[in-house]
Order: C-alpha cells, then sequence, then structure tokens
C-alpha cells in the first residue's frame, strides 16, 4: 500500500511538461484541456477550492471567484502579447505558497485572502492566454480555461468540505501541494 501511494504522489508531482502545453487544437475544448495538462495548474486550482473551504464562510465563493476574475484578465494580457515577467516562477511560487497556507492553516480575512488568489491568478492565465493556439477563437479558448479552472476550484472546495473535520488530512494535502510547488519551483 506504501508503495502504490509513494507511485502515486511520483506521478501527481511529475510533469515535465509544467512549463508548456502544447499539443491542444483550439476553441472552447483547447481551453478545457489546457489547465488540466499541468500538474502546476491543476495543483493551484484544487488548492484554491482547499483553502476557501479551511477558511469557510465567504471565502468558498469568493477565492474561487477571485481567482476566476483575475485568470481572466490574465489570460487577456497574455493574449495581447504584453510581457509579464517572471510567469513559470509566479505559478510555482502560487502552488508552494497556497500549499504552505493550506498546511500551516493559516487564517486571513477574506478580502486580503481573495487578493492573494487572485494576484497568483494573473500569472496562470498569463500562460494559458500566451499558450492559446495560433488558430481558432480567444474567446471560446479563454471561455474554456476559465471553466476547466473553476471547475477544478469545485472539486478542491468539495474535498476541502470533507477533509474539514479531520483538518490533519487537509493540512497535510496543503503540505503534498507546498512540496510539489518546490519541485516546480527548481524546475523553473
Amino acid at each position: 500500500m506504501k508503495s502504490k501511494l509513494t507511485l502515486m504522489l511520483l506521478a501527481l508531482t511529475y510533469s515535465g511538461a509544467a512549463l508548456a502545453h502544447p499539443g491542444h487544437d483550439h476553441g472552447a475544448m483547447a481551453g478545457l484541456l489546457h489547465p488540466l495538462t499541468g500538474i502546476d495548474h491543476i495543483l493551484a486550482m484544487l488548492a484554491v477550492g482547499l483553502w476557501g473551504a479551511q477558511l469557510g464562510g465567504r471565502a468558498q465563493w469568493l477565492l474561487p471567484a477571485s481567482f476566476v476574475g483575475f485568470l481572466a484578465a490574465g489570460g487577456a494580457l497574455g493574449m495581447s502579447g504584453a510581457a509579464l515577467p517572471m510567469v513559470e516562477a509566479g505559478i510555482a511560487t502560487s502552488v508552494l505558497l497556497l500549499g504552505l497556507l493550506i498546511g500551516f492553516a493559516v487564517k486571513l480575512k477574506t478580502l486580503p485572502a481573495a487578493l492573494i488568489v487572485g494576484g497568483f491568478a494573473v500569472f496562470h492565465g498569463y500562460a494559458h492566454g500566451v499558450e492559446m493556439p495560433a488558430v481558432g477563437s480567444a474567446w471560446l479558448y479563454g471561455v474554456g480555461f476559465v471553466a476547466a479552472s473553476a471547475a477544478l476550484h469545485g472539486v478542491g472546495l468539495g474535498l476541502g468540505r470533507a477533509l474539514r473535520a479531520d483538518s490533519g488530512w487537509l493540512r497535510a494535502g496543503g503540505g503534498v501541494i507546498s512540496l510539489a510547488g518546490m519541485w516546480l519551483g527548481m524546475a523553473a
């Protein structure tokens, strides 16, 4: 059992393509698939939901909403051709810090927490935007990656609510996410 768990964790943290996600078609399907092809994006989206559930109250909807709004803005920035420095480092840092916030059960007021996740979302959105396929509708692609990200937030929120009764598991999940963020940071 222990070896199976180790293999699963290794598989989750391995992402040779974490810094680039090529091979998508175009339009909404490309946008839907894009966040699901990089462990960096998956972990960050799940972490937003987990932290929202851990904080409770309005944070459960405001953190994902903030992330989605800033994600869309970052995507538009990336599609416009504007430069944003240190995008991959920002993405890796988001995974690391969100994991630490969950792991240490950091309680912040809802607005500062929403601004933190919103700041991280700009990097994720920018990466999605610059990696938009040359063919297809930017609008449909954007709707796709926003919808996939929101769905991952929902999964994280559901997991967080289920694990909230046993905060040890929730905090351990944050620890695993932060370790993955360190690994991604070394790869960036």
